[in-house]
């Protein structure tokens, strides 16, 4: 597990912490980023983005200088507080201490302005509004003598509208600066902001095949739209997981999924874009704690934080856009681990499943009976896309004068 780390505590910072290994991901992107090179790293939900430039950006640590040296920008501030706190355990194991501060939405803006007055910090991790508020607006955060700058979930971060942003810290920040990009997917507006802001940079794309990587049994049960909830109930009478998300496409329906299995006397919790603060709070609480089994769920806010343990994801239905289906299906069979993604489906089905066929994903399509899984031959059938021609409207009289054709061509 050596690798050229030229501070020791680092090495002692990653036994302390059990790592066995480097990751695919860590493996082709550290060595480059060591050195200073720009990075285009890409790889799949839980393949170890967050040490492949944490690593790096403490390798480059000056911790006798007392200003901006690294800035991380990340899309939510719940995946900004988990970056902050790995931020932490990393620098807990020197003896020199680390300047390490977190800016994000919901916290004492003029507490913060008055600190920055006092001093700057030595690694920054916040939300993009926020660091341009900060650095840009109140010229209070000198973010400008940066040599390191980290974007974090570059694909979700594009996602949210924070493009204008990103550019805008991007010219703060000194041009020589190494930037480090980290996604999950690479769609095309990330290749333009790539393209116009890296110097040369390695670009390591795992993304290919992403799902048959990862060790997942992907099952799918039919089900009519409106019998979703009783299936649900059977698959929950079948499986008995460890931590299970289970996601709804809209809001209203992740609403009425956690009060139904409420209902069920389950232990459930849930995250949608609508909560507040203090209930997203609670929510990431209860999960942390193992005090939830069931965890009812959206697209957004599920991307929006990092959850460990999940042994089970199950969705009531295809996500609207089909590589949401791995963003999903990605919280489970992380990092070595077994898991299984359970997925409902009916006959409209039919252009996502040819989407995972292009992915690699072994398809297993399944009933349950008497509690257990048993292999079934159901699949959506290919849809017809081509509109029916309207039938032309029968003119009184047309039947007579045509059997009236009929019989003079006859005669």
């Amino acid at each position: 597990m050596r690798m050229k780390l030229s501070k020791p505590y680092l090495y002692n910072a990653l036994e302390g912490m059990n790592f066995q290994s480097f990751t695919e991901i860590q493996k082709k992107t550290l060595p480059a980023a060591l050195k200073g090179r720009d990075i285009l790293g890409v790889s799949e939900t839980g393949s170890g983005k967050t040490h492949a430039f944490l690593l790096p950006v403490f390798d480059r640590l000056d911790e006798d200088e007392q200003e901006v040296q690294s800035v991380i920008v990340s899309p939510t501030r719940e995946l900004a507080d988990q970056l902050h706190r790995f931020a932490s355990e990393l620098a807990s194991y020197t003896t020199a201490p680390i300047d390490i501060r977190l800016y994000t939405g919901g916290r004492d803006r003029e507490r913060e302005l008055e600190r920055l007055k006092k001093s700057q910090p030595q690694v920054v991790i916040g939300t993009p509004g926020k660091l341009v508020d900060l650095a840009v607006k109140e010229n209070a955060l000198k973010l400008y003598r940066a040599r390191t700058f980290v974007i974090d979930e570059a694909d979700m971060t594009l996602e949210f509208g924070f493009l204008k942003e990103l550019e805008t810290l991007a010219n703060v920040i000194d041009k020589r600066a190494q930037l480090l990009v980290f996604s999950a997917t690479l769609p095309e507006h990330l290749r333009q902001f790539v393209k116009k802001s890296m110097y040369q940079p390695l670009e390591v794309i795992l993304s290919k095949d992403r799902l048959s990587k990862l060790n997942i049994r992907h099952r799918f049960i039919k089900s009519p739209q409106d019998k979703r909830l009783e299936t649900l109930d059977r698959i929950i009478g079948a499986i008995n997981p460890y931590l299970a998300l289970v996601f709804a496409n809209t809001i209203e329906e992740v609403d009425a999924l956690a009060s139904h299995l409420r209902a069920l006397d389950l232990d459930v919790t849930k995250l949608h874009g609508n909560l507040t603060v203090r209930e997203r709070k609670q929510a990431i609480r209860e999960i942390e704690k193992l005090n939830v089994q069931y965890i009812a769920a959206s697209d957004m806010a599920a991307r929006g934080i990092d959850i460990d343990g999940v042994s089970h994801v199950v969705n009531l239905a295809f996500p609207k856009d089909p590589n949401f289906y791995i963003h999903r299906v990605g919280r489970t069979g992380r990092m070595g681990a077994s898991g299984e993604a359970i997925t409902l489906y009916d006959e409209h089905d039919s252009e996502a499943f040819d989407f995972l066929k292009q992915e690699g994903v072994t398809l297993e399509f399944c009933d349950i009976k008497d509690g257990e899984f048993i292999q079934s031959k159901q699949k959506p059938e290919k849809q017809d896309k081509r509109r029916p021609s309207k039938q032309e409207k029968i003119k009184p009289g047309y039947k007579k004068k045509h059997h009236a054709r009929r019989k003079k061509g006859q005669s």
